[in-house]
């Protein structure tokens, strides 16, 4: 039960990497730092996009408008740790023959 914990554990983390990846390239993009009609750059911002996507329009959908402060991400982030922080909590002591 362990393993499945740290697996989980995992893919929250790389999500969280995933949605921080997709801000900062949403901002190099906004500043003119890279290009989107470069292939390369095309393809990983439309990859992020697509995988943060689905978790974050409900919640811009809930958040009030901000103009344009998308704080959505840190809003995902923060829900994603509080997830991983209760999986930690309640698992452990199960998979540790506790319950």
């Amino acid at each position: 039960m362990i393993s499945l914990l740290n697996l989980l554990q995992t893919v929250i983390n790389i999500y969280v990497f995933l949605l921080v990846a997709q801000a900062i390239l949403s901002w190099l993009v906004v500043f003119n730092v890279v290009n989107t009609r470069n292939r390369f750059v095309y393809m990983v911002g439309d990859f992020l996009y697509r995988i943060t996507e689905p978790l974050l329009r409900p919640i811009r959908r809930v958040l009030p408008n901000m103009g344009g402060l998308d704080i959505s991400p840190m809003v995902l982030i923060l829900g994603l740790w509080f997830v991983g922080s209760l999986l930690e909590e309640y698992m452990r002591p199960w998979a540790r023959g506790g319950f």
